[in-house]
């Protein structure tokens, strides 16, 4: 599991491989991820946004950005927490995210980044 604190929001990430797939006469490796927010900090925020650096092992790089989480702009409580999972495509065995989410302080109305730490995708049958 990889974890990161930034301003009192915990991000804890698990990954798993799903399988490989034929899609437009190439070879797809999906990939599934859980990420769970956790809010340590005093104040009740809200995740607004999202950003998304994606690389494969071929130095390819997809841009993912956009309003919320699968659909949602959960508002975090002190001591609250909010998991989701989702998942993406590669056209190679390995890559990596990472990226930040996007929030807003509803103490002081500031927004401000939180960091989605870098974490590694990689199928279990290229591994030696």
């Amino acid at each position: 599991m990889i974890q990161q604190v930034t301003r009192g929001i915990k991000i804890s990430i698990e990954t798993n491989f799903e399988g490989t797939f034929h899609k437009n006469y190439r070879v797809h490796f999906a990939f599934g991820y859980k990420i769970t927010i956790e809010n340590q900090s005093k104040d009740s925020v809200q995740l607004t946004s999202r950003f998304w650096k994606i690389k494969d092992a071929l130095n390819r790089t997809e841009i993912v950005e956009g309003e919320g989480v699968i659909g949602k702009k959960p508002v975090l409580k002190p001591g609250e927490s909010h998991t989701y999972k989702s998942g993406c495509l590669l056209t190679s065995p390995f890559g990596a995210m990472s990226g930040f989410y996007s929030m807003i302080n509803f103490t002081s109305t500031r927004k401000f980044r939180v960091a989605i730490p870098s974490f590694k995708l990689s199928a279990p049958f290229a591994l030696n």
